[in-house]
């Protein structure tokens, strides 16, 4: 089956005009040096010549910075650089990360004017005292804002939220995501946060003034998530910061795991499988779910399937082609 990939190019911190207490983008992204829109052009061509078979499409991805906060005439010199991969076979679009408080009219017709086809938003959190102790600089009806332009400009709305950030609660950061998911953008990042060396984030956690969730907390919650935004129609592209060896080393608290997203999903399939299995007696029971979710049903080291021991409930999983993902069926 084809699949579709990200050219992703990193702009780490460029356009940011303050660095908020949990960021350090250059270990996030394993750049160090913004990059010359020549070798853009060279790194996006030659990977979309060299794309295996079984990837149908690419999308160019700016990410690490706020694109639409750079300097103007380095931002138009970075899009020009990408507009001979446009014809490309395999070339999908172009998406862009930014804040929501770098996004006006005059940007997002610009953008289109260069084949942007996707804008992700900065939002963490849309609790204005969660921003202003995290120092993220702009404010919640921002997002609302730069929501309702990307989307009136026809372009693919993304959202990237934080999960745990200082000052926030778990009902906080429900309440985010329901607002979030009410704005119905087109796809959705969910990260928890980690607390990296050399931030002010690290130096409050070693006060002890902020405590990050643990990870049973951190997937509570983003399983929670998850099921808001499928609900809604919203497709979460990632759970997670993405694994690499920069992070891992500078990663000192927080929740920093390769298979969280797998986690939370296990965790929706059991919650659901609980949910159903309450309204039948103690005894053996087939759960049917999607093409694929056997291990997520099963879950690391057998826990679900133990944890539905525990409940009386003795089970085998099978997979169906006809059940929807994150669906358990009962037979």
């Amino acid at each position: 089956m084809k699949h579709t990939a990200n050219i992703p190019i990193f702009v780490p911190h460029a356009g940011c005009p303050n660095t908020c207490i949990f960021c350090d983008q250059r270990t996030i992204s394993g750049s160090v040096k913004l990059p010359v829109p020549s070798e853009v052009t060279a790194f996006c061509q030659n990977t979309l010549d060299s794309l295996d078979d079984g990837i149908q499409k690419a999308e160019i991805a700016f990410f690490g910075g706020s694109f639409t906060a750079i300097d103007r005439e380095y931002m138009v010199a970075l899009l020009e650089a990408v507009q001979s991969c446009r014809q490309h076979p395999k070339m999908s679009g172009i998406r862009l990360s930014t804040r929501p408080d770098a996004i006006d009219g005059e940007v997002l017709q610009l953008l289109k004017q260069y084949g942007v086809t996707a804008v992700e938003l900065g939002v963490q959190s849309l609790d204005d005292h969660v921003l202003e102790k995290n120092l993220r600089g702009h404010s919640a009806n921002d997002t609302f804002a730069a929501s309702a332009l990307i989307k009136e400009a026809e372009l693919e709305l993304g959202h990237q939220i934080m999960l745990g950030m200082h000052g926030d609660s778990a009902e906080g950061f429900r309440s985010t995501v329901r607002r979030s998911a009410a704005m119905r953008p087109d796809t959705v990042r969910i990260y928890p946060v980690v607390v990296l060396k050399n931030t002010a984030l690290q130096n409050l956690w070693q006060q002890g003034i902020y405590q990050p969730p643990t990870l049973e907390e951190a997937v509570e919650l983003g399983a929670w998530a998850l099921r808001q935004y499928e609900t809604a129609g919203v497709k979460v592209i990632r759970m997670g910061l993405h694994a690499s060896a920069e992070t891992e080393q500078n990663c000192v608290a927080g929740v920093y795991h390769p298979a969280f997203r797998e986690l939370c999903e296990s965790r929706v399939l059991l919650d659901a499988a609980l949910e159903q299995l309450s309204e039948c007696k103690a005894g053996e029971y087939t759960l049917k779910v999607a093409k694929g979710a056997t291990s997520k049903m099963v879950g690391q080291h057998r826990v679900n399937i133990l944890a539905l021991e525990k409940a009386g409930y003795r089970v085998m999983v099978r997979e169906d082609d006809s059940v929807d993902y994150m669906k358990v069926i009962i037979e």
